[in-house]
Order: C-alpha cells, then sequence, then structure tokens
C-alpha cells in the first residue's frame, strides 16, 4: 500500500481511482463498511481505492484548543486500511488555508486533478469544504461536470440502541473506562501506542515489573484504573494487566499507563515503541492501607486479567 503526505507525494501520471473522503479516526465499524464499500467499487471498476484523510484533526484547526482524543495514530489508521484492501492513503496536511477552500475548489484541487476520481463513497453525513458547506448532493453535483460517480453508504448501526457507530461514541466509552464496549464500535481492542520510558520502578519492587508508556500526543487514554489486555512488542503480543492513572498510593500527580507482562520479569524494553490493547475493565483506582493489601490485589488483578485475556484469546 502507498502512503502519501501531501497532494505533491501523489506520483506523476497517476491514473483514474475511486475515492473515500474523512477524518476516520479509529477506523471503526462504520468506517470499516464506507472503506470496504469503497475497495469493492475500486475492484469493480478495475482502478485503484484511495482513503484521503487529514493531519491535524481539521477542529484544531477550525478552533484551535479542540482537538479530540484520537483513537489511533495515522500509521496505525493507515495499517488498518491497508488490512481492508486499501491500496493508497493520502494524508493532507490540514491548514488555515486549506479550511477556506470552496466545496468545488477541494473537488477541483483534490479529487479531479491529483486523484482523477472515477468515484467517491462517503457515508450519508459527510461535510466538505469552507464551513463544511459541501454535502454528498453537491459532491454528487459536482460530479457530473468532472465525470465521477457518487455512492452513499448507510452508517451501521449499533444493535442495542440503534445509534450509529462514530468516532464520538467510541472516546466517549474509552473515556468512561467502557473498553469492552470501545471494542463493539471499533471492532476490535481500544490500542495506546508509545516509548516505554524509565518510572518510578515501584512495580519491580512489588514483583510487577511494569512497562511506563510514554504515550502520543492527543491519544485517547481510558479512565483510569486496572485492565486486562495486550502489551504488543516488536510482533510479539503478551498477556498484561494494565494500570491507568497517578498511582495514588504512593501520592502520585502524573497520569500514567504502565502494563505488565504477565509472568514476564526478563523483558528490557525502554526505548521501544510498544502498544497496549484494552480488553476489559478490572477496578478502579485505590489507595490501600497497606502495601501488603495492595500486593494482594495485585495478585487477584493479574489472574482476572489473565482469565480475561485467556478467554478472549479462546473465544
Amino acid at each position: 500500500m502507498q502512503r502519501w503526505r501531501g497532494l505533491e507525494d501523489i506520483p506523476e501520471g497517476w491514473g483514474r481511482s475511486v475515492v473515500t473522503i474523512g477524518s476516520y479516526d479509529g477506523v471503526h465499524r462504520g468506517h470499516q463498511l464506507i472503506i470496504g464499500r469503497t475497495v469493492e467499487r475500486a475492484r469493480e471498476l478495475g482502478v485503484p481505492a484511495v482513503v484521503v484523510t487529514f493531519d491535524p484533526h481539521p477542529s484544531e484547526v477550525v478552533r484551535p484548543g479542540s482537538h479530540p482524543p484520537l483513537l489511533a495514530p495515522h500509521h496505525r489508521r493507515a495499517e488498518l486500511m491497508g488490512e481492508l484492501g486499501v491500496d493508497a492513503v493520502l494524508v493532507l496536511p490540514f491548514t488555515s488555508d486549506f479550511s477556506k477552500l470552496s466545496p468545488a475548489d477541494f473537488v477541483v484541487k483534490v479529487l479531479v486533478d491529483k486523484l482523477h476520481a472515477r468515484s467517491v463513497v462517503e457515508g450519508p453525513n459527510f461535510r466538505f469544504g469552507h464551513k463544511a458547506a459541501g454535502t454528498v448532493e453537491s459532491l454528487a453535483e459536482l460530479g457530473e461536470t468532472y465525470d465521477y460517480d457518487v455512492v452513499v453508504v448507510d452508517l451501521f448501526e449499533r444493535t442495542e440502541s440503534g445509534e450509529a457507530f462514530s468516532s464520538t461514541m467510541a472516546r466517549r466509552l474509552v473515556a468512561e473506562g467502557d473498553v469492552r464496549g470501545a471494542s463493539e464500535v471499533l471492532g476490535r481492542p481500544h490500542r495506546v501506542e508509545g516509548v516505554v520510558v524509565p518510572g518510578a520502578r515501584r512495580g519491580r519492587e512489588l514483583g510487577y515489573p511494569t512497562a511506563n508508556v510514554d504515550t502520543l500526543p492527543h491519544t485517547a487514554i481510558p479512565a483510569d484504573g486496572v485492565y486486562a489486555g495486550w502489551l504488543n512488542v516488536e510482533g510479539e503480543a503478551m498477556p498484561a494487566a494494565l494500570s491507568v492513572g497517578t498511582n495514588p498510593q504512593f501520592e502520585g500527580t502524573e497520569r500514567t499507563v504502565e502494563a505488565y507482562a504477565i509472568d514476564r520479569v526478563d523483558l528490557e524494553l525502554y526505548g521501544l515503541h510498544v502498544a497496549v490493547d484494552f480488553l476489559e475493565y478490572i477496578r478502579g483506582q485505590e489507595k490501600f492501607d497497606t502495601l501488603e493489601a495492595l500486593k494482594d490485589r495485585m495478585a487477584q488483578d493479574v489472574e482476572e486479567a489473565r482469565r480475561s485475556v485467556t478467554a478472549a484469546a479462546e473465544g
């Protein structure tokens, strides 16, 4: 799969393609339907499937300081899109000038002149151009002039509530600590990434050495608490007990994400980029009366995490 940053990265002589446009943060189940239909339409026409997305998030440029927590960094989104069959991902730097392009100018600049769109696939609520003036209807009208058609994909709805899957829903569930619910929306466990950095080393002293993950900027971090999940290191996924919070037992003030790879005390992870997948909420943060009480609870947490991860792997 090809990855481009900016219109200038698109190869000279790029032919017709099928395109979908959006932030696609999280590549959740609704996104997967749209992207899947994009790939399907591209195969029908015998041309590449291209996803166009933006960096930074458009809201940060339009309303500075409003950058939403991110469900997945751009490299992770590209990986997920590649797994869905996408041929190329174009990340457009979203600037103040770019935000002022009219819908028609956006279509000409991106879809017509550079990607030579043959078909564009979007959800029913897609908006684009200055002040989000463009709609799927205006996109289709412009297509009559510029020789592309528009396919509208209805978003998949959540069975229990009837609410359409969305990044907003996934962020809310993550923030509440409902990582199981977030997994339902995303179609996979919520992932947090970063480099392992030195911490206070208290976990090692207590018998449970943890990887202290310096998370990427704007990452959506689950609510404070203890979770079951996976610690992914250089292609190996290890069952893990995860902790998010300020460590009130030791009067901590900085919020951290820590992962204990169950039964692994031999790991040297400092400086490595790792990924943490959240499977199940176990409990909230607590301050115990004694260190022995804390160690007893940590042992229980590890066994609960072990059972959760084993059940997930088997089922």
